[in-house]
């Protein structure tokens, strides 16, 4: 299907029209958490004829994890075309592929070029396939080898994102052309609200990759950690979740009468003095600011210039670091009630501060005519909760669906190091004249690649696995978080991904176009607006019924409850495939609290050949939510198929709907 060239009239062959919506970007130790390092085993012929398409910014050529030392000539499959325009001078054998698409007036650019002028494209390219570059850091910080998950493979860009976003038009025809053009994964760190699937861009490209066997990985959203916040949740999509690194950034900080603590942020900067004047918030108040407002958030217009002029300055609950700077403002301590798991790089030097070392810095600029205090450089630090899910992590349940737990796993998205782009400063506000080719960032953004990377790798060894095979190797192997919140699984989904291990998951949930027709057609779709996915005249009544809950062979179970005073009586039909031993029996092992009673049937499986399919059902039974003991509006199990060798779990969870 040519979404590029749909035209707005009465036509036939125009199964729908919706408007373009503007959507938003979600923004080297991670390979190793993932135990992939550079030990690892690898095909690098047939990684090398690996295509990972990255529909984002664009991306920056000069950044040394694209050079294309060692790599032959694109693979003779590949069909898509180099872009040469604006600043852009081409591609090479690591970036095969770059073009531009700038169709929206909404989004327009007065010179568009592939080139990356914010950094995000060339940081999740690397991400994914960025050639090894040894003694890569960010002024220091997380110094160590860069690299991507398959750093033989290429990379093919499609720039559809803007300074003012990335429109629907574009996302559109840049997955239509990605398909055409031979990519084998589709990596989109982007997202945006749909009311439907229906008028969904993500949701209608990514089905017709998956019918060419195309896998796509979506980032979940950085809305978290408010629920019903998570995107991009068609089921043949695998949406991503971020969970944090092992490793932190620690910014001392130490104030005249001696009191010192760290606070988290990222400061390149080191401090030329011993000690400078330090004020606060309420001290440096604009005059003119009314009544009803605070100076503690320290926002634009809040703060006087002759106040703030070379100082330190303490603020409380938040921070404008770039008006702070305007003002000739040296620094900034930031005090906050919740703690933080996410670092970021600061305009000028700053440290966020738990408000009891907050609450003491306030005592002591109010104890003394000349208050003092230093901001030292960030130093690393290890992060013992690893891994754990990020708070700004979106989180389920689903809005466009209530029979899928989303997001479907999560994988690293806290502080990565990865290519930048030196046509734009650290932070891109102005008078900042750090310019790097790597630097940290956070977000679903970040744990988006690495899923398309683990994918890549992944086929490097099944070359034949679908999409979902795939999916279901990932989501069944992956690992549960170490702190586990009451509602974990509507964060993290099945886990954090093992690429290592989900190339012997011993058996798949394997799905293909038609199980996905079923599901449009159980949630509603029917006639033109089915037509928009199935590109023929398939009918809801051509597709055969699998009965159970959700109709679809997923490897999570899900189910929401509209009625509190409903008692659970579910069951959930599910096929597995043999890809582990010849030989072998698998039982089946439930995780249930007390009051749920899960029964799998059978609850041993025996194959005898290999790509043997066997079927079961999950019947689910407990008295109302209401009635369970405090309360409780969430319920956890999970069912774990296992031959001692391998281990093949889904995560169960069920859930009171919120009324929004």
């Amino acid at each position: 299907m040519k979404f590029k060239n749909y035209e707005v009239h009465q036509n036939e062959n125009v199964v729908s029209v919706f408007p373009s919506r503007i959507r938003k970007l979600h923004t080297t130790r991670s390979w190793d958490i993932l135990r992939m390092p550079q030990t690892l085993k690898r095909n690098h012929q047939i990684e090398s004829n690996i295509i990972v398409g990255v529909l984002d910014s664009g991306i920056y050529m000069d950044a040394p994890s694209f050079n294309d030392n060692g790599l032959g000539p694109p693979p003779s499959k590949w069909k898509g075309r180099c872009q040469v325009a604006g600043n852009f001078t081409g591609c090479n054998n690591k970036v095969i592929g770059a073009v531009f698409y700038n169709n929206d007036p909404a989004t327009r650019h007065p010179n568009p070029s592939p080139q990356d002028e914010e950094g995000h494209g060339s940081h999740t390219s690397s991400t994914i396939a960025g050639a090894s570059i040894a003694g890569a850091s960010l002024y220091g910080l997380a110094q160590g080898t860069a690299r991507g998950g398959v750093p033989s493979a290429r990379i093919a860009m499609y720039k559809v994102c803007w300074p003012k976003g990335c429109s629907d038009i574009d996302l559109l025809a840049a997955m239509d052309d990605a398909i055409d053009d031979g990519v084998d994964v589709l990596s989109i760190s982007i997202s945006g609200e749909s009311n439907s699937f229906f008028d969904n861009s993500f949701a209608i490209g990514s089905f017709h990759a998956m019918k060419k066997g195309i896998f796509t990985a979506c980032s979940a959203g950085n809305s978290g950690p408010d629920l019903y916040t998570v995107q991009n949740t068609a089921p043949w999509i695998m949406t991503v979740g971020a969970s944090g690194l092992d490793r932190q950034f620690l910014t001392p900080v130490k104030v005249g009468n001696g009191i010192e603590t760290t606070g988290l942020s990222i400061n390149t900067f080191s401090p030329n003095k011993k000690m400078y004047p330090l004020t606060t918030a309420a001290i440096a108040a604009n005059s003119t600011l009314s009544k009803d407002s605070t100076p503690w958030f320290c926002d634009e217009g809040s703060l006087d210039r002759e106040k703030v002029n070379g100082k330190i300055v303490l603020c409380q609950g938040g921070a404008r670091l770039s008006y702070i700077k305007s003002l000739g403002g040296i620094g900034a301590i930031v005090s906050l009630q919740k703690k933080r798991d996410t670092s970021f790089i600061s305009a000028i030097p700053a440290t966020y501060v738990d408000s009891i070392f907050g609450d003491k810095i306030l005592a002591y600029v109010n104890s003394t005519k000349f208050p003092q205090a230093v901001i030292y450089k960030s130093k690393t630090a290890p992060n013992a909760a690893a891994p754990f899910l990020a708070s700004f992590s979106s989180r389920g349940p689903a809005m466009l669906s209530r029979t899928l737990l989303k997001p479907d796993v999560v994988a690293p998205g806290v502080n990565i190091l990865a290519a930048y782009t030196k046509l734009s400063s650290m932070t891109g506000t102005l008078g900042d004249d750090r310019f790097d080719v790597y630097t940290l960032m956070s977000g679903t953004s970040m744990s988006c690649p690495h899923v398309a990377g683990a994918v890549a790798y992944i086929k490097t060894f099944h070359p034949n696995w679908s999409p979902s095979a795939i999916k279901s190797a990932l989501m069944t192997t992956a690992s549960e978080l170490r702190i586990k919140a009451t509602v974990a699984e509507l964060g993290y989904g099945a886990g954090q991904i093992d690429p290592v291990s989900a190339l012997h998951p011993g058996l798949i949930y394997d799905m293909s176009k038609f199980d996905y027709i079923r599901f449009l057609c159980e949630e509603g779709y029917s006639g033109t607006t089915l037509r928009l996915f199935t590109e023929d005249n398939t009918d809801c009544a051509s597709v055969p019924n699998i009965g159970g809950h959700d109709s679809l062979n997923y490897p999570s179970m899900y189910y929401q409850f509209q009625n509190p005073n409903t008692s659970i009586n579910i069951v959930f039909h599910r096929t597995v495939t043999n890809v582990g031993l010849k030989n072998s029996i698998y039982k089946a092992t439930v995780k249930a609290p007390r009051n749920l009673k899960v029964s799998v049937i059978p609850n041993v499986l025996a194959f005898s050949q290999l790509n043997e399919k066997k079927s079961f059902n999950v019947t689910i039974q407990g008295p109302p939510l209401l009635l369970q003991t405090n309360q409780i509006t969430h319920l956890s199990a999970s069912l774990e198929w296992s031959d001692t060798k391998h281990r093949v779990r889904s995560p169960i969870f069920i859930t009171l709907a919120q009324q929004m």
